[in-house]
């Protein structure tokens, strides 16, 4: 297409004059109803073994013929007990859809028929009537057709032929001297260890599995399709720019991307209506040549409200509408959302982190990866449960890993109105991608896509360019190893292709689509000023707890600049276990439970145990076990989080590896996959307090520090309080303080003797307050040793109910309380929480469950409990 860059005359402009024959506005009609699919006839092999799925059955558009074939119980669902293997074959067999459209003579007298698929996963081949019309290789796009020349009146066919992923790209593997390094292997010998295809396809890579999910490779169209009809000219792409912002004004510049078939004068009109309702016009006029043309209307909104991340003001949003016209007559509308303020990467001597409306804001939060191993399937109201949870837990900031797919507008719709901050990474999970031009240029289009689609959205602080290939490249022990095998040519080949990716072609899209939204070339990195993956500079993945075995205090060993990943396993309740494992005896190392951990290749159950005998002690039952793993949990990342926030301004983010799960798992979610919080979630909510106090145990001393998000001075009184553990005070220190905007301040310092008197470690304790007001704000218990040396007394805990309300008192310290119905499904408002002695909690539950049901299911557990 020829493409022009279209000057805009003034505002306001007077109507055209016609010049060519009236056109009508683009109609849409969706195409995601009368599918069928079955397996290719080419596919000998699948059709010999499969003779049932050759025939034609009903499909789900959008979605993937395995969950049609679970839908009509065809596979066994790969999300209960260990069916995994069962469904393998259906990822390498090839596919076919078809669908009949019907096409009207008003419908052929229409200029264009578009048919658009906004998704197809991956390789696929779209014929109309027979006619190849597209070939797609790149899940992560848009497909258009231009349909019409293929149309007739009447009944015509559309079939789309998916071609098993790895089928099509494993000989070129194969053949290769050193394929490049990937993710994870394969557990179900469709690959050879070391031989990934993953690294060549632009599909989401953890559909290969990952060490939290399960490999199922799907086929199909995951994302809506439809019948697009025009005239003249249609609007492709359109987006609001903010060229400056003040209190005073905003200036924005309404950007079009416009298709037209003749040359001709066109008016486009923008409307900006704010939360307040009011509105701001402009109208331009421009001469269009045929093909891709470039328009900019240029608005100015006076009074502005910004958009402000969750804890710093409201959540202002405009709505903007645009229309096109030409000869006196609308050809095409559209519309966005918009947010109106300023993000800035804070950089400099290694600096790293995120201003928004020139306020530093340390990122508390997490990361997420994919809702569901079925993105189809994924509902508003799936996202909307670990989003709200997110905000409920005092979260500001998500990270969307890019081992996965771009998200639905309606998850950054809620991410805008929530005010939580989206960390967006471009997708690439890992794994070194080709060097080949022809694969950037695939991601080129990709990337431009979907950073056009997304700009709008105010929640997007910055886009990175993966996750894990720089620093992957530069310190993993298989990549040092195939570098030195490829040779010095070939490796200066294959990172300079990295760097014109991620450093160029990925900058570019945002540069270019997203002006004013921060970019970085990778996480963790230093966007190539520098080593990745290090304390010193640019943001950090710390896995030497958990994946590397050390202690749980190796969290409290430096200060990062920004802590984007660390994480640490919990199992699911036993209700989301007894979902997916059925009922009968269950052990960590039973066939169903190392199905469903996915680290170290089912290995995993054995690092938790390994974990919970160091810190914890050994579990009586298994249900002894699930309560202590989402301690462990909990309590390990209380104690990174905390220390990250006492490390500011020298830290400005805490990501906790990871909010959610793609199925029902042990893993290192703190909401699991059937939406139910662990302790750790919980946890979350008080280690992310707006103000928190931080008493750190280390040496023999207790260092405090108080933290403070506000942007305002908060009077406060603090105190850390020692006891024996037979209820015996022994010493007091703190005061009153004004704790500092956006601070964290060393507060104090106390040797053991100082604090604890020369008492018994193991048979004494702290207790460090923050109170706001009249509210305890933030609560900590300081130990001298892990809590299975401390001789905690038992708790003496006791429950009483009102309804679906239970009071949970302790007559002395108790530790880590939680309200553990089992099998039976509830959600606490409340659970994990110390109760000092004679202190009580009410807590709401949430379940299907009668409240005589839930009394009888509740089991109280504690640290001090007898087990």
């Amino acid at each position: 297409m020829m493409r022009k860059l279209v000057t805009i005359w003034s505002m306001a402009m007077p109507a055209l004059m016609a010049g060519s024959a009236m056109a009508a506005p683009r109609t849409v009609t969706p195409l995601d109803d009368g599918w069928q699919a079955r397996i290719a006839p080419t596919d000998a092999g699948a059709l010999a073994e499969h003779r049932r799925e050759g025939r034609w059955f009903t499909a789900r558009v959008p979605g993937s013929v395995q969950q049609d074939l679970i839908a009509a119980h065809r596979v066994a669902d790969p999300f209960v007990r260990t069916n995994e293997a069962a469904i393998q074959w259906v990822g390498r067999t090839d596919w076919q859809y078809r669908r009949t459209l019907r096409v009207t003579p008003a419908m052929l007298a229409r200029d264009h028929l578009d048919l658009v698929f906004d998704g197809l996963d991956t390789f696929a081949t779209v014929a109309i009537n027979g006619r190849e019309v597209l070939k797609a290789d790149n899940a992560h796009r848009r497909w258009r057709v231009a349909a019409k020349p293929f149309l007739h009146g009447g009944e015509n066919s559309v079939t789309i032929t998916f071609a098993a992923p790895i089928r099509t790209l494993q000989p070129a593997v194969l053949a290769e001297a050193h394929s490049l390094p990937g993710e994870y292997d394969s557990a179900f010998g469709d690959e050879p260890k070391g031989r990934q295809t993953s690294p060549y396809i632009r599909k989401p890579k953890y559909h290969y599995g990952w060490d939290w999910g399960p490999r199922i490779l799907n086929v199909g169209p995951w994302r809506p399709i439809r019948l697009e009809a025009w005239d003249d000219a249609r609007i492709d792409t359109f987006r609001i720019d903010q060229d400056a912002l003040s209190d005073a004004e905003a200036r924005l510049s309404a950007r079009f991307e416009v298709v037209a078939d003749h040359a001709g004068p066109a008016t486009l009109r923008v409307a900006v209506t704010g939360p307040d309702g009011r509105r701001v016009e402009a109208e331009g006029r421009a001469t269009l040549v045929p093909g891709l043309n470039h328009v900019t209307v240029p608005l100015t909104v006076p009074n502005p409200q910004r958009w402000q991340p969750v804890g710093y003001g409201g959540q202002a949003l405009y709505r903007a509408s645009a229309t096109l016209d030409r000869n006196g007559a609308t050809t095409d509308t559209a519309e966005r959302r918009i947010g109106l303020r300023q993000v800035e990467l804070i950089r400099g001597n290694g600096a790293f982190g995120f201003r928004v409306n020139g306020v530093p804001i340390f990122a508390k939060g997490a990361n997420l990866i994919p809702f569901d191993s079925f993105p189809a399937r994924v509902t508003p109201g799936d996202m909307r449960r670990v989003l709200q949870g997110a905000r409920d837990a005092n979260m500001n900031t998500l990270r969307v890993w890019g081992g996965g797919y771009y998200l639905d507008d309606g998850f950054y719709d809620m991410a805008d109105e929530m005010g939580l901050m989206i960390w967006q990474d471009f997708m690439f999970g890992g794994s070194v991608p080709p060097a080949q031009a022809a694969f950037r240029e695939n991601v080129r289009i990709e990337a431009e896509e979907q950073v056009q689609r997304l700009n709008n959205h105010p929640s997007i602080v910055g886009w990175t360019g993966g996750n894990e290939v720089l620093s992957g490249w530069q310190d993993w022990g298989d990549r040092q190893a195939f570098k030195k095998a490829i040779g010095a040519d070939e490796q200066e080949r294959i990172a300079t292709g990295m760097a014109v990716l991620f450093g160029q072609v990925l900058r570019d899209a945002v540069l270019t689509r997203s002006p004013g939204t921060p970019y970085w070339a990778g996480s963790p990195s230093n966007d190539y000023d520098g080593p990745a993956d290090r304390d010193a500079a640019g943001d950090r993945h710390f896995w030497e707890v958990w994946s590397g075995s050390k202690p749980v205090e190796t969290y409290l060993d430096s200060c990062p600049r920004f802590m984007s990943e660390y994480g640490f396993q919990g199992a699911p309740g036993l209700a989301t276990i007894r979902d997916f494992a059925g009922p009968g005896p269950l052990s960590p190392d039973s066939p169903v439970m190392k199905a469903h951990q996915k680290f170290l290749a089912g290995e995993g159950n054995e690092r938790l145990l390994f974990y919970m005998r160091a810190r914890l002690g050994e579990p009586k039952d298994f249900g002894d076990f699930v309560y202590l793993s989402q301690v462990n949990q909990a309590q390990a990342i209380r104690m990174a989080a905390l220390h990250h926030r006492a490390c500011r301004p020298v830290t400005m983010g805490s990501l906790f590896w990871q909010i959610n799960d793609v199925w029902p798992a042990i893993s290192w979610a703190s909401i699991d996959h059937d939406g139910r919080w662990k302790l750790l979630q919980y946890e979350a909510r008080r280690f992310f307090a707006p103000q928190a106090i931080v008493a750190e145990h280390r040496g023999g001393a207790t260092r405090v520090v108080l933290v403070s998000d506000a942007t305002q001075p908060v009077p406060a009184r603090w105190s850390i309080r020692s006891f024996a553990m037979d209820g015996t005070a022994l010493k007091q220190e703190g005061g009153s303080v004004t704790l500092a905007p956006l601070s964290a301040t060393p507060a104090a310092t106390l040797t053991d003797d100082a604090l604890f008197a020369g008492s018994d470690p193991a048979a004494s304790y702290a207790v460090a307050e923050l109170v706001v007001g009249d509210t305890v704000a933030s609560r900590t218990i300081v130990e001298r040793g892990v809590p299975k040396d401390m001789r905690y007394p038992d708790p003496g805990l006791s429950a009483t109910w009102a309804g679906n309300r239970v009071t949970v008192t302790a007559a002395r310290l108790a530790r880590a309380v939680m309200l553990d119905f089992g099998a039976t499904a509830a959600d606490p408002s409340d659970n994990g929480f110390d109760l000092l002695p004679g202190e009580s909690r009410t807590v709401t539950v949430t379940a299907q469950a009668s409240p005589a049901a839930l009394a009888r299911a509740l089991t109280l557990r504690s640290l001090g409990s007898p087990r």
